[in-house]
């Protein structure tokens, strides 16, 4: 069921250098934009929804969302796209979701929610355990699919100012919970041209 209160934010502000300068985003799966497919999933979850993009802005708009590019300039990375979404949405909510992760889970958003409340919490962040080249099991941390209070910006925008970009690297001084999924397969991203090539082969 979709949650009034959270706004949604696909994530989709990079260069996609590593799919050859191509803006990932677009690219189609399945005769569907990847964005496009992480889009409507994350939408059936929340109450509105928009897209962080900093190129080919009118394509992205063509899905129906509204389009926010980064305040920062230069593609900073996805901190900057979570920051101009916690700046721009009318909710005390944020969920953000990347655009090339098109199976995201459809629970996403009501179990970062449930953990963020239970546990008091400023930010709520997805998890996996995966196995590692050795077979042993592994925690996956999943941190651009998170659940964020817009109260936290001000210590957000501290930390990008002071050039800080590790996705973890603002989360001294909140209260972060961590969920963990068991279907990892949930969260594959599609990187370069060749992981998009074996996924419509899959098809």
């Amino acid at each position: 069921m979709a949650d009034m209160s959270i706004t949604g934010l696909i994530l989709a502000g990079g260069r996609g250098s590593r799919m050859g300068q191509v803006d990932k985003g677009l690219q189609p799966l399945r005769g569907i934009a990847m964005a496009q497919h992480a889009l409507q999933r994350l939408a059936r979850q929340v109450g509105s929804i928009a897209i962080n993009a900093n190129q080919n802005l009118d394509a992205y708009a063509a899905f129906g969302a509204p389009v926010w590019p980064d305040d920062l300039a230069g593609y900073q990375g996805p901190l900057a796209g979570l920051a101009t979404g916690m700046r721009r949405c009318a909710t005390e909510l944020l969920a953000t979701a990347p655009c090339d992760s098109p199976f995201l889970p459809l629970d996403l958003v009501a179990r970062l929610h449930a953990a963020l409340r239970a546990g008091g919490a400023d930010l709520a962040l997805a998890e996996t355990e995966e196995a590692g080249d050795d077979g042993t099991l592994r925690i996956q941390p999943q941190p651009v699919f998170a659940l964020v209070k817009t109260s936290a910006l001000a210590h957000l925008s501290a930390y990008l100012a002071a050039d800080g970009r590790r996705m973890d690297g603002w989360h001294t001084g909140i209260k972060v919970v961590r969920v963990r999924f068991d279907d990892a397969s949930a969260f594959r991203n599609i990187n370069t041209l060749r992981q998009l090539q074996q996924f419509e082969e899959e098809q």
